[in-house]
């Protein structure tokens, strides 16, 4: 499957002009959502049509090491080299993405989904993508909605709806993404980038 040039989150545009589906890009948490396991939460869609949306959290690290729960994935995974907590639903399964970068045929073990970003076969032998991949991360769960109950949200204000960057899915420092992923946009998204912790400190 021929490749676009550029970062692993890119897609081909919507071509319904009544549709906005979001899949590839980044929903981050509006600072209105104050508790929960969206608060200051970063979420890449990797999914969307009119039946709802899936995702997954992408600033979530848990506290357990990828070898303890999926032996031989430590060696393919992006640094931190743990699990990842993807989101509310079904956190007893395990999903992996990756990035493969150029235009070669996609490897044994590997789904495309959008741009050079995909899904992880991770009942697949690891030495399969151990050279293959640019970036790998395995979540525990996902983020999901139902048909119209994302759009829903977004219209209240619960998220942003911003660009992807390949690197974002695959950063060293999840703490720090939200804010980063916010002060690289327009002014006033800028500003809420310095938006403290306790609202009650603004």
């Amino acid at each position: 499957m021929p490749r676009r040039d550029g970062g692993g989150c890119e897609t081909e545009g919507v071509t319904d002009a009544t549709a906005h589906f979001l899949a590839g890009s980044l929903l981050v948490a509006t600072p209105q959502i104050e508790e929960g396991p969206f608060r200051r939460a970063v979420v890449l869609v990797l999914h969307h049509d009119e039946g709802g949306a899936q995702g997954v959290i992408l600033n979530r690290p848990l506290d357990a090491d990828v070898e303890s729960v999926l032996p031989g994935w430590r060696s393919v995974v992006t640094l931190p080299k743990t699990i990842f907590q993807g989101g509310p639903v079904e956190l007893n399964s395990a999903i992996g993405i990756a990035t493969v970068p150029g235009d070669e045929r996609d490897p044994l073990g590997f789904k495309p989904l959008f741009g050079q970003m995909g899904l992880v076969d991770l009942d697949a032998p690891p030495n399969l993508l151990a050279t293959e991949v640019a970036g790998m991360r395995i979540f525990a769960g996902y983020a999901g909605w139902a048909g119209g109950q994302l759009e829903a949200e977004i219209q209240r204000g619960d998220w942003y709806d911003v660009d992807c960057e390949a690197r974002d899915a695959f950063t060293a420092h999840p703490d720090l993404l939200w804010s980063e992923v916010l002060s690289r946009q327009s002014d006033n998204l800028k500003l809420v980038a310095s938006f403290p912790d306790d609202p009650a400190m603004n």
